[in-house]
């Protein structure tokens, strides 16, 4: 579909913005638009892979989706060579000396030069703003009067923005393991370190009483034997062909299982692996966090990830504020707090200024909506969810367990809270739980 690239300017130059669509199999209701997240996962690539996990709607509703500005096939955002995100994503984790930090920094500047350069201007209209406004496009190209959409983590930042603009044009907002988006975009990144810290603690926990965890048969063994495994591939990266399994690879592999506790298993026997010197089960999860392909190849997720992140919401422009909070939190996260907080030097160093501040979000006339959180949630707390239920005035149903959003895991008695409202606009009664 054609949108303006600058809304201000609906004269001025054009996007086309790539879009998918699959017709319901039985009389038509409308249209379920649904987005993965990121930022910058492929929501085509999300409707046409989990067509199966929407089977309750598309008797009745179309399955569509769209590639957000800067994502996938619309005008993808590109900043570096495979290779050169190859050692992007190599850079210090735990960077705890001036050569390791600047390191960091001077990687961190690579990217956003080359981002810069490769991109132009193009840089300052691909804020999620602007794709909420595309969303309301496709929603009347669909033939909608008004929206029916789920929303996954990320998603759920395009499903409040889309709220704040057209809360009227609503019918149906499934926001699933949402975002905050009061909170600026380093006190997110401290939130969401003990987000992972937690389900590392559940993962270390269940791992110490499978009867097949590599590290020993209690939680302190386990716990133990993990801190020793992560500073030995540390000091001495493990060979995987040619290349290796370093502190940052083994940290984000780690983060990468910690979606789901169907991948719990295959991260003991990852990690098993890695104890007995063979790091390519680890390696794999992080080539699927980073959408790394077998040819050496990327997606272009961590790129525009970067570019939404940095321009959806402020961030201080003062690396030393990223150093203190690290210092703030490596008490309570300590395998986190430093790979998921020095990240953000990236928006410090951001050459566009983001195009919104920070706020709570608010959508007066808007109808009731959903809002998902799971009470050990990784990515996005279990807190966001609370925070934003509040703003929108919203409904909150808690799914008690670990792992990323609720919905698609399967969980019967989510599953049946959230068909009932977007199939008949039933909401669960204050309070809802699952577990």
């Amino acid at each position: 579909m054609t949108v303006p690239l600058d809304y201000s300017k609906p004269t001025g130059p054009t996007l086309a913005v790539a879009v998918t669509m699959h017709p319901a199999s039985g009389s038509r209701r409308g249209a379920l638009i649904v987005n993965p997240g990121g930022p910058g996962a492929s929501g085509i690539d999300f409707a046409q892979q989990c067509f199966a996990c929407f089977g309750a709607f598309t008797d009745h509703y179309d399955l569509a989706s769209f590639d957000p500005r800067g994502v996938a096939r619309t005008r993808p955002v590109r900043c570096l060579t495979p290779a050169e995100m190859d050692a992007f994503f190599d850079l210090p984790p735990y960077p705890t000396t001036a050569a390791q930090r600047a390191e960091l920094i001077a990687g961190d500047k690579k990217f956003v030069q080359g981002c810069l350069r490769r991109n132009g201007s193009y840089l300052r209209h691909i804020g999620t703003i602007d794709s909420a406004r595309d969303m309301d496009v496709f929603r009347a190209l669909l033939g909608d009067r008004k929206l029916t959409y789920y929303g996954a983590s990320y998603g759920t930042f395009l499903g409040a923005k889309y709220a704040q603009l057209f809360p009227t044009h609503i019918r149906a907002l499934v926001l699933d393991g949402a975002v905050d988006p009061a909170q600026d975009n380093l006190t997110g990144a401290a939130v969401q370190a003990r987000g992972f810290e937690v389900d590392l603690a559940d993962f270390l926990r269940n791992c110490a009483s499978s009867g097949s965890c590599p590290f020993g048969n209690t939680t302190a063994e386990a716990q133990r034997g993990f801190d020793q495994l992560q500073a030995r591939i540390a000091a001495h990266p493990e060979q995987v062909g040619s290349r290796h399994l370093g502190a940052a690879e083994f940290i984000g592999g780690v983060a990468q299982a910690m979606y789901a506790v169907s991948q719990w298993r295959d991260l003991r026997i990852a990690l098993n692996d890695a104890e007995h010197g063979s790091g390519g089960g680890v390696l794999a999860f992080f080539d699927e966090l980073v959408e790394r392909h077998r040819d050496g190849s990327y997606t272009n997720l961590q790129e525009a990830f970067n570019a939404i992140s940095c321009i959806d919401r402020q961030s201080p422009k003062d690396l030393s504020a990223y150093d203190a909070s690290v210092r703030a939190h490596e008490q309570e996260s300590p395998h986190f707090a430093a790979p998921i907080i020095y990240p953000s030097y990236v928006c410090a160093l951001w050459p566009v200024p983001p195009v919104e501040q920070a706020h709570p979000i608010s959508a007066p006339g808007a109808p009731p909506i959903l809002v998902i959180g799971t009470t050990h949630d990784p990515a996005t707390p279990y807190s966001w969810s609370q925070a934003l239920a509040s703003q929108l005035g919203g409904r909150l149903l808690t799914r008690e367990g670990s792992g990323h959003t609720a919905y698609l895991s399967g969980n019967e008695c989510i599953v049946n809270y959230v068909d009932a409202y977007v199939l008949s606009l039933r909401l669960p009664a204050t309070g809802a739980r699952c577990s």
